[in-house]
Formats: C-alpha cells, sequence, structure tokens
C-alpha cells in the first residue's frame, strides 16, 4: 500500500459510523434500515447504526426479556435515546477498545497445557454454561450455545485442559457482516471468562487472539470489545495486544443485575465477597441493606418491622450455644459422634510422647487449634516425631488448646446445609501447582498466588509457611527447584480456599446418604446453617467422616447453586414465597 493509499484508509477509518457520529445524508433516501438485534444467549446485541429513529431503539432496548442483559452499541446519539427513557435505560461506564486487524501481532508462544479452539460437543455448551454461572455472568443456556455451533453469526471458542479435557475459559464472538452485510467489516468479541481455579496462565490473551486469528481470517477489518472502565488487568491486557480506545458508548437497562453499575458506588461495595454475595441477594428481593462493619463483614437486613444483623453466613438465627458449639473442635465431635455419625479418633494435646504414642497408633494424623477458621494452624498427614512436634509448635500460635485427630484419606467435601437442607456440595482440592520447566517451586508458587488473589478478590492465596515447605520437601523437592514442564504439585495437604484450594461442585452427584449424614449433623449441632466438612472416597457412595462444622461458611464459593438464595430465604421467608409466585 502507498503512502498516499494509507493516509486515505485511515481517514476512512476516522469516518467509520461504529466510531464517530454521522449524518443521515449521507445514506441513500430510498436505504431501508435494518434495526439488527443479534440474540447471544445472555441477552441481545443491538446494533445503533442499524437503527434511524432514536426513539425506535430506546423502546427496543426496553424489550429486554427475563434475565437477560441486552446491550446497545454504536449508538449515533446515545444522549437522544436514554432521554425517551431515562428511568429505564443508562450509559454504561464500560470502554470500547478496538483492534485493527490488519496491524494485529501473531505471538510466536504458543499456549502449555491447554488448547484453543470452536466449541464443537454438547458436553462443551454444558460446560460454558456452568463456567459463566461460576462467574458470575448471565450464562446462555447450554442449548442455546449447542445451537451457534453452525452459526454464520454467533462464535463460542473454549480454552480446554489437555490432561483431563475440563473447559478453562470461553468467549463469545459476533460477526458484524453476517449479522447485517457491516460495510465497515466489524466484529466484536464478547463474554470472556476463564475458570478462577485454572491452573495456567494466558489462557484469556489465548482466548483473545484465536478470535482476533479467527476474524481475520473472514476478511474482517477489526475486532471490538467492552470493558469496565477500572478493569486495569484487563484494560492491560487488550493494550498489549494492541487494540485502541474509540469513541463508542453503549445503553443499558436498569435491572438487578446491571444495579451496580448505575447507583453509584456504595458502602456495600466494602464488604467481602462473603458477605456480598448476600447483600446483593438481599437487594435484589428488595430487602433494606445497612452496613455495620464493612472489614468484618457486618450488616443488618431490613423489611417491614424485622431486621436481623449477619456476620457473612452467620445471623441471629444461629444461636450463641450452637455457635459455640462449632467453634470448639472437640465438642463438635463429641455430639456428632452421640447422633451416630461418622468421625475420626481424636484426642486433646497433653504431652509430646502422648501425642507421639497417638501418632504410632494411628500412623498418620492431623493437627489442628481446637479453635480456629480458615485453614489457620492445621498441618494434615503428620507421620514423623519432628514434624508433629513443629505442627504442635504452629497451631498453639492459633489456640492453646491443640486437637491430635487420626489422618483419614479421601476427598475434602464441603456440604452446605441451610433450614437442615443440602443446598450445595463441592469438593474441595488442596493448592497446587504445575511446572512450567523454566520456573522454581518458590516462583511458581508466588505465581499461581497472584492469580488465586485475583481471581477471588484477594480471599486465596497459597502461604509460604513450614507447613508449605513441608508438604514440598515430602514430594521430593526443595522451593528453589524447577518443576519439570507439565508436572503437578501438590504444595499445601488441607484444601482450605484461603491457602490456595480450590473448590469444585459436585451437588448433583452428592449420594442421598452423605446428604442425610449432613442434614443430621446439622439437627444434632441445632444450627440453622453450617458448612460440614466431609472425608469422602466417593461422592457418590455412602462412606465418610465428618471432620468439621463450620458455623459461618462461606457462600461465595458454590455457584451455580443458589447459597444466598437460600439463605435469604431461611432469614425473610415471605420473599421466597413472592419470588415463587413472580
Amino acid at each position: 500500500m502507498s503512502t498516499r493509499e494509507h493516509i486515505h484508509h485511515r481517514l476512512e477509518r476516522r469516518r467509520a459510523q461504529s466510531v464517530s457520529s454521522w449524518d443521515n445524508k449521507r445514506r441513500h433516501e430510498n436505504e431501508i434500515w435494518s434495526e439488527t438485534a443479534v440474540d447471544c444467549g445472555w441477552g441481545r446485541l443491538i446494533f445503533g447504526q442499524t437503527f434511524n429513529d432514536p426513539q425506535q431503539l430506546a423502546q427496543c432496548l426496553q424489550q429486554e426479556g427475563d434475565g437477560r442483559r441486552d446491550v446497545a452499541m454504536y449508538l449515533r446519539d446515545p444522549h437522544v435515546v436514554l432521554s425517551y427513557a431515562p428511568q429505564d435505560l443508562f450509559l454504561d461506564p464500560s470502554h470500547t477498545f478496538r483492534l485493527w486487524l490488519d496491524r494485529y501481532q501473531y505471538s510466536p508462544r504458543r499456549p502449555k497445557g491447554f488448547v484453543v479452539r470452536l466449541l464443537n460437543n454438547r458436553a462443551d455448551a454444558e460446560a460454558v454454561h456452568r463456567l459463566y454461572a461460576s462467574r458470575r455472568m448471565v450464562p446462555p443456556s447450554a442449548e442455546f450455545i449447542w445451537q451457534q455451533r453452525a452459526s454464520r453469526v454467533v462464535q463460542f471458542w473454549v480454552a480446554m485442559d489437555e490432561q483431563d479435557g475440563g473447559i478453562l475459559g470461553c468467549v463469545n464472538g459476533i460477526d458484524h457482516v453476517e449479522a447485517f452485510s457491516d460495510v465497515e467489516r466489524g466484529a466484536s468479541l464478547w463474554a470472556l471468562a476463564v475458570d478462577a481455579q485454572a491452573p495456567y496462565p494466558g489462557i484469556g490473551e489465548a482466548l483473545v487472539r484465536q478470535v482476533a486469528e479467527f476474524y481475520q481470517a473472514r476478511g474482517r477489518a477489526f475486532l471490538d470489545l467492552s470493558v469496565m472502565h477500572d478493569n486495569k488487568g484487563a484494560i492491560r491486557l487488550y493494550e498489549k495486544l494492541g487494540f485502541e480506545r474509540v469513541p463508542v458508548f453503549a445503553l443499558k437497562n436498569k435491572n438487578a443485575y446491571n444495579e451496580p453499575l448505575f447507583i453509584g458506588r456504595q458502602p456495600a461495595a466494602k464488604l467481602n465477597p462473603y458477605a456480598a454475595i448476600i447483600v446483593n441477594e438481599a437487594r435484589r428481593r428488595g430487602i433494606g441493606v445497612e452496613v455495620v462493619d464493612a472489614e468484618a463483614g457486618y450488616f443488618a437486613l431490613g423489611l417491614g418491622a424485622r431486621r436481623i444483623v449477619c456476620r457473612e453466613s452467620l445471623s441471629e438465627l444461629t444461636t450463641a450455644v450452637a455457635m459455640s458449639r462449632c467453634d470448639d473442635k472437640a465438642v463438635t465431635q463429641r455430639l456428632l459422634r452421640g447422633a451416630g455419625l461418622k468421625v475420626p479418633d481424636q484426642c486433646a494435646y497433653e504431652a509430646l510422647d502422648q501425642a507421639e504414642a497417638f501418632l504410632t497408633r494411628h500412623g498418620s494424623v492431623v493437627v489442628k487449634p481446637a479453635r480456629g477458621e480458615q485453614g489457620a494452624g492445621i498441618s494434615v498427614d503428620i507421620r514423623d516425631p519432628n514434624d508433629l512436634e513443629r505442627a504442635i509448635k504452629n497451631a498453639r500460635r492459633i489456640c492453646e488448646t491443640v486437637i491430635l485427630e487420626q489422618f483419614c484419606s479421601g476427598a475434602d467435601l464441603r456440604i452446605i446445609v441451610i433450614d437442615f437442607q443440602v443446598v450445595a456440595a463441592a469438593i474441595r482440592k488442596p493448592a497446587q501447582i504445575v511446572g512450567t520447566g523454566a520456573h522454581s517451586i518458590g516462583e511458581l508458587i508466588q505465581i499461581q498466588s497472584r492469580r488465586r488473589r485475583a481471581a477471588t478478590s484477594g480471599e486465596s492465596s497459597i502461604p509460604v509457611d513450614d507447613e508449605t515447605e513441608r508438604c514440598v520437601r515430602e514430594a521430593g523437592f526443595k522451593m528453589d527447584d524447577t518443576l519439570p514442564y507439565g508436572q503437578t504439585l501438590i504444595v499445601r495437604k488441607t484444601a482450605n480456599l484461603h491457602t490456595g484450594g480450590t473448590i469444585h461442585d459436585v451437588t448433583a452427584d452428592l449420594s442421598p446418604a452423605l446428604a442425610q449424614a449432613a442434614c443430621k449433623a446439622a439437627r444434632a449441632l441445632d444450627i440453622p446453617v453450617t458448612g460440614l466438612d466431609f472425608l469422602v472416597p466417593d461422592v457418590t457412595a455412602s462412606d465418610y467422616v465428618i471432620i468439621e462444622a463450620n458455623e459461618r461458611p462461606g457462600l461465595a464459593n458454590h455457584e451455580p447453586q443458589p447459597t444466598a438464595e437460600r439463605f435469604v430465604d431461611l432469614l425473610f421467608p415471605q420473599t421466597a414465597a413472592r419470588e415463587l409466585s413472580a
């Protein structure tokens, strides 16, 4: 392309209808306006440049279906459209970024540990639906996703784990040319989501690159995307790939899902994820919220004359007696054993020789403080007397009273019981890293911790302490060793989320026997909301031991199960009836 042609091409871009305002007179008087809206599953993408009448565009956007999240883009006069429905619509606080595909730079680096491909089977569609739900996005139905496999307009891509075939990420693309014969030859990227527990770096970048390369091969001129103005991490990624800000704006509906975008920053914004998930559900139902102490997660919910103070999932409906039963692990175990439930052998630490005798009897033990939470001070699968002494000292930093417990093998299963009914069940896996062949174990732990903190609003990270070093040492490594490419190393024995563990929903697979045991345990403790920790060989079978009960279980880690919904049902049952009748 000559210099003169290149300048002319750039000028044409500046005049592009999807970027800047344009004059209707440029169009032919007999041109037919297509008024295009593409169903993306999560809602409709309404192309503003295909509407001649701004009032008609406002009315189209107001026709949003229940549980959907429509967005109108490429508006010539967004302020005029907004004027026709100011009570129902708002200007989305997102930036639009554009990648000119003739400038796109390929990367010589290929993904390691996963592959990116077009969605091609029903299992993919179901996994994508679950992933969107787990990331608290409006999820297209699996049937809708599956139906798009041959679409020329709507495409879905997935990032697949090469080891187990699991879906680690997904993204949605729209071809504007196929949608409405776009003269600008555009395309757009939507609904990028990466599993918060994915073990590999670079999944989001690989998905974006795949979309760009796909539409470049189709001869499209640019790829657009919309990103929240304060999502600095995503913006850094897009700018690194060559995306540029363009003056394109969007309108959305004022609905419960979008509420945080148009009501402004609220005191509840400072709440942690475990409190925020409850507060958001309460607000959705019209229940009043008062933040009492955001730092500690205290808030009050009120409806009519009823007011209930909560600390995350611990409410005034849980009595002090019930809370004290769960707070003391020895008391919990005695009550569960007395109810005929299976629990491991346990004793209180008295002296080192007594502890060593307990270790000799069982071969492997768990050492934990009698009181505490979030996995602090717990050491698992202790087999050596020297490790036993260190573990006892570590537990005593949390609580003077230390519990010795028989180590039982099995998957770590958390069951959430609300109002004496099982609401969610999930397998918790301990923190692990995957070797790159280039990074030391210590570096991989730091990388994984950064990723876990970013995905959980700072709630999850892998501590580098004596317990982590012990687990690495037992696996035959040192912290400065380079972990071979593709090798997985478990760096903690506890599966607690706060120490870098991951959580995987198994509610649909839970056996009736385990569900019955969980409900029986909640009744034995007489507690309306609890998280019960089981060790099981198989979630579909009946064998188990119960190792703990948590009086303030985190409800934000069990998507797509309706933990917050059932919690608010318990506190305000009249709103549950309203939900059913709606």
